[in-house]
């Protein structure tokens, strides 16, 4: 009996092995067969979501791409219809142009000085008022938080004018100084980091303060390294928002030697119609910080603003 029961499984299995997938399905059990179906509907469903997605993509890369390849073109290449996407050649003429045109290089640093130094104020402000939101009660918290937000509902240019007069009548204007003391704090650096900081326990913080630990140790030590993602989120865009910055440094500079990279692209505009690869190599040479924060630091950007939304 047992050596019978054998020879059947064995003949059994090698059917199964010879059966092609059709066949296995076509036999299955009903339930089999649904689950087989579903499975193929959900890959089907996201090769449709993935090329629905690319071609949504299309549109918002092709500037940039145009851009960087526009920058290496002739000027006759980018004056023909319908828009060349490939240039003939590598060409080093436009960025060359518009190194003599404008004093970029400076320009670049002045920019890349201004937005350092605004990031690294608005990280170190926004994260102490934010310890201070969450981690130390005083009678009245509530009401300045409210008080604290209902800034972010004022227009920056409405304030302008006031600073300009300020900074200017300390005799700051056309410094590094008057480009960034305006903006060494702000209530979204200090909402978001609050976010963050509210997601520890309040046990974690007691057990430090039992230990005898201070409160500026417990928030460089402990807190902030654990807020990576939220500290890179608010980092990367006070730097992109202070880097794109055209209105204050405007009024606030009179020299090309204090103006920043956006008053300059400003500048190539004047030659746009004789050749307007001078304007593509100024944009492109303003993008790449900021592309390349964004690319290298998409997830802390997501971690970051939805930090606090889920307990």
């Amino acid at each position: 009996m047992s050596r019978t029961s054998a020879a059947s499984g064995v003949s059994g299995s090698a059917d199964t092995r010879g059966a092609t997938a059709d066949e296995l399905t076509r036999t299955a059990p009903p339930r089999t067969r649904a689950r087989h179906r579903r499975g193929i509907g959900f890959i089907v469903g996201r090769v449709l979501l993935y090329l629905v997605l690319a071609a949504l993509l299309i549109p918002v890369l092709f500037p940039v791409y145009y851009v960087f390849v526009g920058t290496l073109m002739e000027p006759r290449e980018l004056s023909t219809f319908p828009p060349r996407l490939l240039p003939t050649g590598v060409h080093f003429e436009n960025i060359q142009g518009a190194l003599a045109a404008v004093p970029l290089l400076r320009m670049y640093t002045n920019s890349l000085v201004m937005a350092g130094i605004i990031t690294a104020c608005q990280l170190f402000t926004s994260a102490l008022a934010a310890y201070a939101f969450v981690f130390l009660r005083f009678r009245g918290s509530a009401v300045v938080f409210a008080l604290f937000l209902s800034t972010l509902m004022v227009p920056a240019e409405a304030t302008f004018i006031p600073n300009y007069l300020t900074l200017t009548g300390w005799g700051l204007g056309n410094t590094y100084a008057g480009l960034v003391l305006p903006f060494l704090a702000y209530a979204f650096g200090t909402f978001l980091l609050r976010q963050s900081f509210k997601q520890f326990p309040r046990e974690l913080y007691d057990a430090a303060r039992i230990d005898g630990m201070g409160h500026l140790r417990f928030l460089w030590t402990i807190l902030l390294p654990l807020s990576k993602p939220a500290l890179t989120a608010v980092g990367m865009y006070v730097f992109i928002t202070s880097w794109n910055m055209y209105f204050w440094p405007l009024i606030i500079t009179r020299s090309t030697e204090m103006q920043t990279l956006q008053i300059g692209l400003n500048s190539l505009k004047a030659g746009e119609a004789a050749n307007p690869g001078l304007v593509l190599a100024g944009a492109a040479l303003s993008v790449i910080p900021t592309l390349a924060l964004v690319v290298f630091g998409q997830r802390f950007i997501v971690r970051g603003l939805t930090a606090g939304a889920i307990k």
